[in-house]
């Protein structure tokens, strides 16, 4: 972390050493040595981060005219309606256990209204606020009544709640929610869209003027189309900051947030403030480029911390989506893994080794073998899977049965003592294909998703099963 640090300040043509440099000072009753600038603006980009990340998110989430299965107008769903299969590139590491459902979030003028019905399977609707931390997790397998109706409430609220209706709210004006849903096989997507299809939303006033019916249209710009890490990573200083002070007025810190935010004014990054990228000299930009390209080493090693180890697995562990002020743990997921789950929902151990410290490679043959009552334990409808990936581009592995995972669904064989092996292999098995997990024959790696897991596998308690070489 010092040499990080070290050549930050050296881009900006800085040393650790106090001095002056003739740059203009930030409008505020403070001097700050380069060091101290240096310092601040990378604390200023791991707490902005993540509310860039969901900004942009937003932004090209809700470019269109009318919802489709990825992209809606905001305060309106889109549903997606099949299972990712190794064709599907839009995102990286895609589940294949659930159909996605997903909102963008506009409390700035208005309350969102929502209907969610009651399920007889693992539905589970996540609400993530404007700095990614989960502001609530809404289960509808455990509704009483045949449908829930809640309010979302932004900060500025201040009407009255139609009865029955459940208020939930919100500490910003921006918000996702991601609903995921069980989807059994291809021929259970059916009963998932007549899930998705029993979902409502539409503001408080549309509610109350009785307009449920038709959707309003969205906008569609050209500029919006994007991939968000990719565009925020490559943003200037000046545009960076100057956008990230007008969210965080929409989009308040917590008070919890308080001394960080009396930090950063040094330099005028926080709300209603006015950031002047001359601070830091001629030198800025490639100063900021550096930190740009170095921000995934700095979050990551900041982030260890919270990686738990359980055999040759591991998993990020609390407090992911409940991350208080662990910035740069924040940070860290924003890049890597957006809107993630609280470890209450769930858990995702990955592995790209085997048991003796092996790097994984499709050109040896592996067994996964769980013992006897010794299934990931889950609770209500929760359930388990282990899926395959390609090492060098973290996508499914195209293979002639089209199966990417195992799971609790699977019709597996087990051994006659009761524990259940796996096989992970390229080649297909003589025997037992339907424990058979394809592979490449080249690197891969593999993730054992945990939802609603028992408190053994959030308290790490429970033991990952043992994954070896085949002696085949």
């Amino acid at each position: 972390m010092r040499k990080l640090k070290r050549l930050l300040l050296a881009s900006l043509g800085l040393s650790v050493l106090p001095g002056t440099s003739g740059c203009a000072e930030p409008d505020v009753a403070v001097v700050l040595t380069e060091s101290e600038k240096a310092t601040l603006l990378e604390k200023a980009y791991i707490f902005t981060l993540p509310l860039m990340m969901m900004d942009a998110t937003a932004r090209a989430t809700t470019n269109t005219v009318k919802a489709n299965v990825s992209q809606a107008p905001a305060n309106q769903f889109a549903h997606a309606q099949e299972l990712a299969t190794a064709e599907f590139k839009n995102v990286v590491t895609p589940n294949v256990d659930t159909i996605y459902s997903q909102m963008i979030l506009d409390l700035s003028k208005d309350a969102v209204v929502i209907e969610l019905p009651k399920t007889d399977r693992f539905c589970t609707a996540q609400l993530i606020d404007a700095y990614t931390n989960c502001v609530d997790v809404i289960d509808s397998s455990t509704f009483e009544k045949e449908r829930e109706t809640f309010i979302l409430t932004g900060i500025d609220f201040d009407g009255e709640i139609p009865e029955g209706m459940k208020q939930i709210k919100y500490p910003t004006s921006m918000g996702w929610i991601i609903i995921r849903t069980i989807c059994f096989d291809k021929a259970d997507e059916a009963k998932v869209h007549e899930i998705q299809s029993k979902m409502k939303a539409y503001t408080l006033s549309r509610f109350k003027a009785g307009e449920t019916e038709e959707q309003p249209e969205g906008i569609y710009r050209e500029e919006n189309i994007l991939i968000p890490s990719k565009y925020v990573l490559q943003l200037g200083m000046q545009e960076y900051f100057e956008q990230a002070n007008l969210l965080m007025a929409d989009n308040p810190p917590t008070e919890a947030d308080a001394p960080m935010m009396a930090e950063l004014a040094k330099i005028n990054v926080g709300p209603g403030l006015k950031f002047d990228s001359s601070v830091f000299c001629e030198r800025a930009e490639k100063a900021w480029k550096a930190l740009g390209a170095n921000i995934v080493n700095i979050t990551t090693g900041q982030s260890m911390a919270f990686f738990t180890q359980n055999g040759n697995w591991s998993y990020m562990g609390r407090p992911i989506a409940e991350f208080g002020t662990e910035y740069a743990y924040r940070a860290f997921i924003s890049i890597f893994g957006l809107g993630a789950n609280p470890v209450s929902v769930a858990v995702y151990p990955k592995t790209d080794m085997d048991s003796d410290g092996g790097r994984l490679n499709g050109e040896n043959k592996y067994v996964l073998h769980f013992e006897k009552d010794a299934l990931p334990p889950v609770e209500g409808y929760g359930f388990w899977s282990v899926t395959a990936y390609d090492s060098s581009n973290n996508f499914l592995i195209d293979n002639e049965i089209d199966r990417y995972c195992i799971n609790d669904r699977s019709d597996v064989v087990y051994n006659e003592d009761g524990s259940l092996d796996i096989y992970i292999q390229a080649e297909k098995p003589e025997e037992n294909t339907a424990n058979w997990l394809p592979v490449l024959e080249g690197e891969f790696h593999l993730v054992l998703r945990i939802y609603l897991p028992h408190r053994a596998v959030v308290e790490n308690e429970w033991k990952t099963p043992i994954l070896s070489k085949s002696n085949e």
